[in-house]
């Protein structure tokens, strides 16, 4: 199979600025998900999705490739991951290039390894999945959790069939962390997700999940 890697990065973030290109320990925050991508070796193409001449420098020098910038169109806040990845690939289209499964690694995941990328792409074949996505498990469990009434009253939350059941006695719950998001092109572009029913969770540990 021939993937891509495709790490977003926009420069007009608003929560804080230039995020991802902020250093931590020293690096570029987009340094640790290319790295990640290139040590795998699971990548014909790692490519870092910017509107920013300044950025596209930054992942040139780690190691990825930036053949174009991205759209301003799709440079905003209102723009969809999905929309990013559908601009590259059929950019990379344009330029001959295409592939059979991408890999959507966001900058704010940057624990996420090598070894997270090998086993998800593993998974990916022995379930024949057509999507797999990294999740972790809830620190806390949600059943412990109620609405709030507008008196701020916890009759509700403290008469739930759970309130009183210790931790280990209540099922599990995952949410995705941002870290991985595999899929195949063609099913992106018919359905504008990956979100279908052939979909499967990789497992995380919380620490490789900040």
């Amino acid at each position: 199979m021939k993937n891509i890697a495709i790490i977003p990065a926009r420069s007009g973030s608003k929560g804080l600025k230039d995020k991802n290109i902020k250093l931590m320990n020293g690096k570029p925050l987009i340094y640790y998900s290319i790295r990640a991508a290139i040590e795998s070796n699971c990548f014909d193409e790692i490519f870092v999705s910017t509107d920013s001449e300044l950025y596209r420098d930054i992942a040139i020098e780690c190691g990825a490739s930036v053949p174009f910038l991205r759209d301003a169109i799709n440079a905003g806040d209102k723009s969809s991951s999905w929309d990013v990845v559908k601009e590259a690939l059929n950019k990379y289209k344009m330029i001959g290039k295409e592939f059979d499964t991408f890999c959507l690694m966001q900058p704010t995941s940057p624990l996420r390894t090598a070894e997270d990328i090998i086993n998800s792409y593993r998974m990916l074949d022995e379930k024949k999945a057509d999507s797999i996505v990294s999740i972790v498990e809830e620190e806390h469990s949600p059943l412990y959790a109620s609405k709030l009434p507008g008196d701020l009253s916890l009759k509700e939350m403290c008469s739930s069939e759970y309130f009183n059941l210790p931790r280990q006695e209540l099922p599990k719950f995952y949410r995705f962390n941002g870290a991985i998001y595999i899929g195949k092109p063609e099913i992106l572009m018919k359905k504008n997700t990956i979100y279908e029913d052939n979909i499967f969770g990789y497992i995380m540990d919380r620490r490789r999940s900040v």
